[in-house]
């Protein structure tokens, strides 16, 4: 890849908070991971690092820097991508899982669109809970996934891949449904449908709850299924409502077959992630981490 090396310098520092683990993960050493900011700091004519003690945290200037960085390097990926299609292209194997929410919705088109793409990268999906596919990567079985959820291990490294908003929803000929909006403490008058434990989903609806004085104990749990696709079928046959992607409930909102529930003062938005080990990259899993990034609305 053409990259300027004291920018991906930069960038790394300032991802890792550390001078130390920078050099480590770059094979350089220390000292000249400093004098590549020092330069850098010298050329910008701006401090990009505050240091205080052995800890460093980011400058206003740090941060502009980081974030335009960041596109930077995607836009050298795409660069390397176009470039690779017109010649023989990536080769190689991968290995790729998905939490439950991304494998039912947004991956397999995505992954039908990467095999057109690159021919030669041989590729095989796994697909479970955050949990479950967290612990595979963790173990070397999966190169690289895309996760939803609030869990985070020093040894694995996470990338924001995209949004998205979970809502309330339950059949359109359930009262509720008329309402329209509910009262956060009404929640806990319903009937529920939630996921497994070990969901990220679940994470993140119990994190965003807890902000509002709610707590997993206090709600009234009909049920706990372990794909969306379940929830649905059972709300359209039920009387219970469950908190669901909006990207998984379009064409039953179209169809009118479920509807939304506003809960006053409260959003839930989580980020998909994608996850690998520290150290475990290579051109194919960044290549393909770029193609989902530019395909995840097409």
């Amino acid at each position: 890849m053409i990259f300027d090396f004291r920018l991906k310098v930069f960038q790394t520092v300032a991802q890792k908070l550390s001078f130390t683990k920078a050099a480590s993960a770059l094979f350089i050493t220390q000292p000249a991971v400093t004098r590549h900011i020092h330069e850098l700091e010298k050329q910008l004519n701006a401090a990009l690092f505050v240091r205080n003690g052995n800890h460093i945290s980011l400058t206003a200037a740090g941060n502009i820097l980081l974030k335009h960085s960041i596109k930077i390097f995607e836009t050298y990926l795409l660069i390397e991508n176009e470039l690779a299609q017109l010649s023989d292209g990536l080769k190689g194997n991968l290995r790729i899982g998905a939490s439950t929410t991304l494998a039912q919705t947004v991956i397999p088109k995505i992954l039908a669109l990467f095999k057109k793409t690159y021919p030669e990268i041989q590729f095989t999906f796994t697909r479970g809970n955050t949990e479950a596919i967290t612990q595979q990567v963790i173990d070397g079985k999966i190169d690289v996934a895309m996760v939803e959820g609030q869990m985070h291990y020093p040894q694995i490294s996470y990338e924001k891949f995209s949004d998205d908003e979970l809502v309330l929803v339950t059949k359109s000929e359930n009262p509720l449904a008329w309402k329209g909006e509910i009262a956060p403490q009404e929640l806990k008058d319903l009937s529920l449908v939630l996921r497994e434990h070990g969901s990220g989903t679940l994470d993140v609806i119990s994190k965003a709850l807890s902000e509002v004085g709610i707590g997993l104990k206090d709600l009234k749990i009909e049920l706990q299924l372990e794909s969306n696709i379940s929830i649905k079928q059972y709300l359209i046959h039920s009387g219970a409502a469950a908190f669901l992607s909006m990207q998984t409930i379009i064409e039953e909102l179209k169809r009118n077959e479920l509807s939304i529930v506003d809960i006053k003062g409260v959003e839930i938005v989580r980020t998909f992630q994608f996850i690998q080990l520290h150290g475990r990259s290579s051109k194919v899993i960044e290549s393909f981490k770029s193609f989902c990034r530019g395909h995840i609305n097409s």
